[in-house]
């Protein structure tokens, strides 16, 4: 299918006069899940398919009978409105029946990644309060070693199975079951728009990671991701690539979705990703709208995409990272679709996107998302020109929705994030003369070498551009002369190897695609990169091992 025309009136009106209500009270297990079970019970609500082919599809009122099951069980063990409630388990149907229950009695839910190590999750609990963890019995002992080491004693509940002082999740509570028992009375629940809904804990690339705090408002927000950004009708199957311990999930495979009306598709990955899995769901599944973070789509252009049938792929989108525009022109060439970045934070909803009817050069960050004032500002919050760098600021006033509440118990944090009715994500971008925001870095991430400012993912993206590099990562390295010098390391597409010439090759390269300053003057080739449990590359890692090599002994 070729891609639509960048430039549609229509959709452009669409946006001037977008808004977003919020009313006083809102409860998205209420107001979205139960809404849909009365108006089309039989709708599609989540479509889940495993690694060994197993398929089972799930309406929405499954989804309300499963939910008002488990918020029974939930609250017969003894969780009411305001628990901290932490939620461990892989992509399986429980997670969102779960969920959707939690967000009912008003409790607040943590997701939390499979990946998660003891130590992990003795931090998470140990500053979290949490009344209780959720998981399975692969991820069980994990859990059972994070409380051992503390004093915290939360309750714990097994989805899967039975252990000793563990409450068990029945497997007869799984939406769809023939063995439903009879459903209870719920206890009555009302939460506020401005109640707390979720904790997301940061990515953590730099230093321990934060609470984040969203409140019963966070579901609409995601309408300008969903409905805007993703482009989602009631008849789509969406599909984003996300573990339920991302942000990114609530982000593609849940709020927006649901409130929109469409269908989620879940692919159940368990163990090492192979990208060679996606295109034959796509074909048979006949995905509508895709998502997945550039990681993934770097993977997926090298294989043999034109040789698939991909009957409804409409609208693809990519988040997490930007996506250079090298991938953007190639996936475009191998299956007739763009691919509408978005930007946006565990503490947003997408605040600036490529949107469907909008005019974006590729590898731009897009614009503002319509409810977002964004203006970038130098170190003393005074607005920068046009292509200058300058630090990303999202307007207070008014607040918009989708924006998290604040880091919790760390106002040390808060002060440096929000000041003078202004919140700073910690990026930096330069923004054009057509309004289009073009990503440069982490504040953290800014290399300043020989008095110039150079941003990593310019030479990260010119690198990309070379035909052997597979993924790339730039960093300052401590340099007697220059301060820092830039150093990349780099991953070789299979069946390259290493040499000098390969990079004298590759920083001639960087030269002529990007300013002769900037290409690495040190190149280290490595089989991998370090990344967060999301998928992004740990920047700072690759700082530290640097900085400690230039260290005397």
């Amino acid at each position: 299918m070729p891609a639509r025309s960048p430039d549609n009136p229509e959709q452009e009106d669409r946006y001037c006069d977008f808004s977003i209500q919020v009313p006083e009270f809102y409860n998205f297990g209420y107001d979205v899940v139960d809404s849909w079970a009365v108006k089309e019970p039989d709708k599609t609500a989540l479509l889940w398919v495993n690694q060994q082919g197993e398929e089972r599809r799930y309406s929405f009122r499954d989804m309300k009978m499963g939910s008002d099951l488990a918020a029974r069980l939930l609250h017969d063990s003894g969780i009411v409105k305001g628990d901290r409630v932490f939620v461990m388990l892989p992509r399986i149907p429980e997670w969102w029946v779960l969920v959707v229950a939690l967000i009912k009695l008003g409790a607040v839910y943590t997701p939390a990644p499979t990946l998660l190590t003891p130590h992990d999750i003795s931090y998470r609990l140990g500053i979290g309060g949490f009344a209780l963890v959720i998981t399975d019995l692969e991820n069980a002992h994990k859990v059972q070693e994070a409380v051992g080491e503390e004093s915290f004693r939360p309750k714990c509940m097994v989805v899967d199975g039975e252990m000793p002082g563990w409450i068990s999740y029945p497997q007869n509570r799984v939406p769809g079951s023939s063995k439903l028992p009879a459903q209870g009375g719920l206890p009555s629940v009302k939460t506020r728009s401005s109640d707390p809904l979720l904790i997301f804990f940061t990515s953590g690339t730099t230093g321990n990671p934060k609470m984040v705090l969203h409140d019963h408002s966070y579901p609409l927000g995601h309408i300008v991701t969903a409905r805007l950004w993703q482009d989602l009708k009631p008849s789509d199957l969406h599909f984003t690539i996300s573990d339920t311990g991302w942000a990114k999930s609530a982000w593609g495979n849940l709020f927006g979705q649901w409130i929109e009306g469409a269908a989620v598709f879940v692919y159940d990955i368990r163990g090492k990703f192979d990208a060679a899995e996606i295109p034959p769901l796509l074909e048979k599944y006949a995905i509508t709208t895709f998502c997945c973070p550039p990681t993934i789509y770097r993977m997926l252009i090298l294989l043999d995409l034109k040789a698939r049938n991909l009957p409804r792929l409409r609208h693809c989108v990519s988040a997490g990272e930007p996506l250079n525009p090298e991938v953007i022109r190639i996936w475009k060439e191998k299956t007739g679709l763009l691919i509408y970045e978005g930007y946006g934070q565990t503490e947003t909803v997408l605040c600036i996107g490529a949107l469907p009817g909008r005019e974006c050069p590729p590898g731009s960050m897009g614009k503002p998302a319509p409810g977002w004032r964004i203006e970038l500002h130098d170190r003393h919050g005074n607005p920068v020109g046009t292509d200058r760098e300058g630090r990303i600021a999202i307007s207070l006033d008014p607040r918009p929705v989708g924006l998290f509440s604040g880091y919790i118990e760390n106002e040390a944090a808060n002060r440096k994030s929000f000041v003078k009715g202004w919140y700073y994500t910690d990026d930096k971008a330069a923004m054009d003369e057509d309004g289009n925001f073009w990503f440069i870095g982490r504040d953290d991430d800014v290399i300043k070498a020989s008095g110039y400012r150079i941003g990593p993912f310019e030479v990260e993206s010119a690198l990309l551009e070379h035909p052997v590099v597979a993924e790339a990562a730039v960093v300052g390295s401590p340099d007697p002369i220059r301060g820092l010098m830039v150093k990349a390391f780099v991953v070789l597409k299979r069946g390259f190897r290493p040499s000098g010439q390969l990079v004298t090759d590759l920083q001639e390269h960087v030269k002529k695609v990007t300013a002769p300053y900037k290409y690495p003057r040190a190149i280290e080739f490595v089989d991998s990169l370090p990344k967060t449990h999301s998928g992004k590359i740990r920047r700072n890692e690759l700082r530290e091992r640097e900085a400690k090599k230039a260290r005397p002994d």
